[in-house]
């Protein structure tokens, strides 16, 4: 048997659509391993970022925890500060009270006042001025008691207050000192 020339040869369109097969598998090929190392590299890229932040997010959590037990250090100074000047204010008032009575004790004395105003007429001006005085000045330490009176509760309300919020803190950064031990 006599094989026809390659021209004419059956067989031919065969080989060349297979070569035309493999030559286009192997550029799918070449372009899916292109892309394969563009994703690993991306993927690389990410990972080292998002180690990079957690590193940075564990900073900032400590530094925070830190933050916040120097805040609940400060809330229970403050507390025991607004005691001190609690108790401080509830002896002012005290004091005031005492001052008040003293001064209501001023009143016979002004009549006893009066009494030498009318022996001696040359004083007597003097003597209603200084019992007008003692008068204004009664006044002004009964407003001053009831300043006084309304201080000391807003006082103690305060303290409950800062109290209140020394304990909200706290509850706060508990759950952040599990996490100290983690932290670097």
């Amino acid at each position: 048997m006599e094989m026809p020339p390659p021209e004419l040869d059956p067989r031919r369109p065969i080989v060349e659509v297979m070569a035309r097969i493999g030559r286009e598998t192997q550029i799918t090929f070449d372009e899916r391993e292109y892309h394969f190392r563009i994703t690993d590299t991306v993927i690389a890229v990410i990972s080292i970022l998002l180690i990079v932040l957690a590193v940075f997010n564990l900073y900032y959590v400590r530094v925070l925890y830190k933050d916040l037990d120097r805040i609940v250090g400060n809330m229970e100074s403050m507390v025991s500060r607004l005691g001190q000047v609690d108790r401080d204010m509830n002896l002012i008032a005290g004091h005031v009270v005492s001052f008040q009575t003293h001064m209501q004790q001023m009143t016979p004395i002004t009549g006893h006042m009066v009494q030498v105003t009318e022996r001696l007429p040359g004083m007597r001006e003097d003597m209603s001025s200084m019992a007008d005085s003692m008068h204004q000045i009664n006044q002004d330490m009964t407003r001053l008691q009831q300043a006084v009176g309304t201080i000391a509760p807003n006082m103690r309300q305060m303290t409950g207050n800062i109290s209140s919020m020394r304990q909200d803190v706290r509850r706060i950064a508990d759950p952040m000192g599990a996490l100290n031990p983690v932290l670097p």
